[in-house]
């Protein structure tokens, strides 16, 4: 065997899982297609992680990433394309193939598009997914951001400090985001469109506007903008999940029990990749038992059996 457990994805329930498996004695392996950290990189400031006030979800994954590395060998920039399950697991990546004893899928989700005329055109040119990673593009321009959770409402406020002049839409009269979050957006004099979508983005080499629509009236009208931030939740990265023949629940997320167990043996899941509430503190206490169910199926005994 070239590891013994093999783990996909190097966000916070991957790192989780290679520190577990590490410990525990399993010679284990960390592959992501690219830097590590998961969506939680994209956010500017994380305050409900225990033993940090607040924090840069890069600074934190990067923390994750190094204390992973103390336990399992980490693979970043090298995409797994495949698995074959025999009696042996082949992973097989774009540099090469490994035989391993199990495998965790810790793949997250990425960011749901709008899906409307004009957002694939602009993409990477006024449209974006990340603040942190575009913001400071946009001081003292105007933006829109879409959604009404607690990421959505984060980017607002952190567009908002860096200079740009922000208002928020969202398609309901109220937020999803978290009370105390949505208070410092107000007092930021951040500005909200109520009940309102998104119908089309234009714009000639660049974005310059957005056509809204009033989801009661039907009423379109026009907002100049010169960016426009989307954050209206995210989708499964399954498709290593679809090609081994895991189950999937009717939003395209891994069905796994509360140790992560799948529908294939030796096969594993953790994090936002099996659906639930997709939270960092979480994800982690996902990936810790995905790895402890994993060092069981090839025969690790650990501190926790019983």
């Amino acid at each position: 065997m070239d590891y013994e457990i093999a783990i996909i994805g190097a966000g916070p329930s991957g790192c989780a899982a290679g520190i577990y498996a590490g410990r525990g004695g399993a010679h284990a392996v960390v592959y992501d297609k690219g830097m590590g950290g998961g969506l939680a990189i994209n956010s500017p400031r994380i305050e409900n992680y225990p033993g940090f006030l607040s924090v840069g979800g890069m600074e934190l994954m990067e923390k994750m990433k190094e204390h992973a590395s103390q336990y399992a060998e980490m693979k970043l920039f090298e995409e797994v394309k495949d698995i074959k399950i025999d009696e042996e697991i082949e992973v097989i990546t774009d540099r090469g193939k490994y035989s391993v004893k199990a495998v965790i899928i810790c793949t997250g989700t990425q960011p749901r598009k709008l899906n409307v005329k004009g957002e694939e055109k602009f993409t990477g040119r006024g449209v974006s997914y990340c603040a942190t990673c575009d913001g400071f593009f946009f001081k003292g321009k105007k933006v829109a951001v879409v959604g009404g959770g607690n990421s959505a409402i984060i980017e607002a406020i952190y567009l908002s400090n860096i200079g740009a002049d922000v208002s928020v839409i969202h398609r309901r009269d109220e937020l999803r985001a978290e009370k105390i979050i949505e208070k410092e957006a107000r007092e930021k004099g951040i500005n909200f469109v109520w009940n309102s979508v998104v119908d089309e983005i234009f714009g000639n080499e660049k974005v310059e506007g957005i056509k809204i629509r009033d989801v009661k009236t039907n009423e379109l009208k026009e907002m100049s903008i010169d960016g426009i931030f989307v954050s209206i939740g995210e989708e499964p990265n399954n498709g290593i999940a679809k090609k081994i023949g895991l189950a999937l629940d009717e939003h395209g997320f891994i069905k796994a029990d509360d140790m992560g167990r799948t529908n294939i043996d030796r096969i594993f899941a953790a994090g936002d990749i099996t659906g639930g509430v997709r939270q960092i503190v979480v994800a982690v206490s996902q990936g810790a038992k995905a790895a402890i169910s994993a060092m069981k199926a090839i025969g690790k005994r650990s501190i926790w059996d019983l």
